[in-house]
């Protein structure tokens, strides 16, 4: 089964705005008022046997159960009954902001991530269609519970193959957009290793390096916008909260924002179909970035989106263009020689690598990618237990398949 998200703009009528806007806001609501239960659930256990906060405390019965989704749920359908705001609003929308609250705060559990927030108007931007209505697609737009039909600009034709499972309304700073879950009953397996073999190191200093030789240099996406925002961030501190004038300069802000995230992601993918001309498999390091971010370089480490490169647009990159994409361990990339394996010890302020062993000098990220590109090739001969380097590339259905959804690469 292939699934795969889809993006797209929306073209609404003023009418639309507005429903999506109150559509919004309930979600919003909602969210909000099942946190603070969860959040009132939790206080009220946290008092001491023998003593209570000299401030107050939350009381409530000891037999309560914990407010989980199934008990949101149904306490949301009562709730429909008494307030009209609720019956406005498809009840699927409301129980699908249940189920994210619920993840939210499983994953707070399993310490993955930080305890849910109470959103305000302008944290929650999305709501989600879980079902979608029969022939939903047409040359106008799409069809919509609640909205009916709605202009959508199509940058691309959806394959015929592919059905519409969900769709995401999301409000971002240049408008609205749907998001469409698409699935093919197909099965396309992993591509297999092939062909010629890339090493990739990436860092600050250069992008990426390759065992190829290739250096691309990092364009700083937020340091050429860096004036422009803080000019605006300035004037931001002597607007009134509330005010219109307030509203207007956040709203530039945020689109200041979004031209740099899509100005970083489109390099980013084509980057990644840079790589993909170069070789037919890819290793990188399997690197955990969240950690090089919170350093003294983390402000260049987010402007980079190494992440967002590595763990999400090149691999489905290599798998959309039949490329063989593979992590490597980390550790000691930059202290092995490429070429005789011996250890060659060096701080972060020394960029060339001098191997006393066999005399070798290179530059230290293109000896590292060197070092991952055999790191990689030596796993896959130990997984396999044969010989794979220079394989030919393997099922041409596969490739077929693809370049039938896709279109021609």
């Amino acid at each position: 089964m292939l699934n795969m998200t889809w993006e797209f703009k929306l073209d609404p009528t003023p009418e639309q705005v507005i429903e999506i806007e109150h559509t919004l806001t309930m979600c919003r609501k909602v969210w909000n008022f099942a946190l603070c239960e969860r959040k009132d659930w939790l206080n009220s256990r946290k008092c001491s046997v023998n003593a209570c906060s000299l401030r107050h405390e939350y009381i409530m019965s000891g037999d309560e159960p914990f407010p989980s989704y199934h008990l949101q749920a149904k306490r949301l359908t009562l709730a429909k009954k008494e307030i009209a705001e609720l019956k406005s609003v498809n009840a699927q929308m409301l129980q699908q902001v249940l189920r994210q609250l619920d993840a939210s705060w499983e994953r707070w559990l399993t310490k993955q991530s930080g305890l849910p927030r109470f959103k305000n108007q302008a944290r929650l931007r999305s709501f989600v269609f879980p079902q979608m209505l029969k022939h939903p697609l047409s040359v106008r737009g799409i069809k919509l519970p609640q909205l009916g039909w709605v202009k959508v600009r199509w940058s691309r034709d959806i394959p015929q193959i592919c059905e519409v499972k969900q769709a995401r309304i999301v409000r971002k700073a240049s408008g609205y957009f749907v998001m469409l879950s698409l699935q093919a009953d197909v099965d396309i397996p992993e591509v297999p290793f092939h062909g010629h073999p890339v090493g990739v190191d990436v860092g600050l200093e250069y992008f990426l390096s390759t065992s190829d030789g290739l250096q691309i240099k990092h364009p700083r996406f937020f340091n050429e916008l860096h004036r422009k925002l803080k000019l605006l961030q300035r004037r931001l501190k002597t607007k009134q909260k509330g005010s219109t004038n307030r509203s207007k300069l956040l709203r530039k802000i945020a689109r200041v924002h979004q031209r740099i995230a899509d100005t970083r992601k489109d390099w980013h993918f084509k980057t990644a179909h840079q790589l993909c001309d170069q070789g037919d498999s890819i290793f990188v390091e399997d690197l955990d970035f969240r950690i090089m971010a919170k350093g003294f370089l983390g402000k260049h480490t987010l402007d980079a989106g190494l992440g967002q490169f590595t763990n999400q647009i090149l691999p489905w990159v290599c798998w959309k263009r039949n490329v063989h994409y593979g992590k490597v361990d980390p550790r000691g990339t930059s202290q092995e020689c490429p070429d005789c394996g011996a250890t060659v010890k060096k701080d972060l302020s020394v960029r060339i690598s001098h191997c006393l062993e066999c005399g070798s000098i290179k530059p230290r990220d293109i000896a590292a990618a060197q070092v991952i590109c055999t790191r990689g090739q030596r796993g896959i001969e130990n997984a396999c237990g044969v010989e794979v380097t220079g394989d030919s590339v393997m099922n041409s259905s596969q490739l077929a398949l693809k370049q039938e959804i896709f279109g021609a690469i």
